[in-house]
């Protein structure tokens, strides 16, 4: 089975939830940008203290920072892994690329979520989530789109990228992903 994972796909496509099951099952360190962030700030390490200062000036976390925090994770794990969340855009991508091969840790395989539009704001409203609104969405899927797309050309020109319908119940996405993985 591929060990070190690359999660790409829309907000609301269940990336999180899937790398999560996928993680537990298979005992891969699970590299979730966001978590990581968190824990490094609620640890106090110099990293999180750096992302604190950041944060609170509402500012994105720099490239650099996110890529630290991945390669202090990363250093001297000789277990697999799953990255959820990052990168987002093709410059993250190539930082991290040098990153991994630097750790002698590329990327087996990136497992690019679909799912149709619809789906995913239908999903998205029934969150519940305050900021969730149809338009927001709407908005959030435009961005992930310009942003992504140039990405999910790179994984696929190097011939990494495997695509995953991500409609149904969260064990029949799983069981289409463990079949891709083997």
């Amino acid at each position: 089975m591929k060990q070190r994972l690359l999660f790409l796909g829309p907000p609301g496509a269940g990336k999180g939830t899937q790398a999560l099951r996928l993680a537990a099952s298979h005992g891969l360190l699970h590299l979730s940008t966001g978590d990581l962030l968190r824990a490094e700030v609620q640890s106090g390490t110099p990293l999180g203290q750096e992302a604190e200062a950041v944060m609170a000036r509402g500012e994105l976390v720099s490239d650099q920072l996110v890529l630290a925090i991945v390669r202090s994770r990363l250093e001297g794990h000789t277990g697999g892994w799953l990255l959820d969340g990052f990168p987002r855009n093709l410059s993250q991508a190539e930082a991290l690329d040098a990153l991994l091969s630097e750790l002698r840790q590329e990327i087996e395989l990136v497992v690019l979520m679909e799912l149709d539009d619809a789906v995913l704001i239908a999903r998205l409203l029934g969150r519940g989530r305050a900021d969730d609104n149809e338009e927001v969405i709407r908005h959030r899927l435009a961005v992930y789109r310009e942003q992504t797309a140039p990405l999910i050309q790179h994984y696929r020109e190097r011939g990494q990228l495997v695509a995953v319908e991500a409609s149904g119940t969260v064990e029949e996405i799983g069981s289409r992903i463990e079949a891709v993985l083997s």
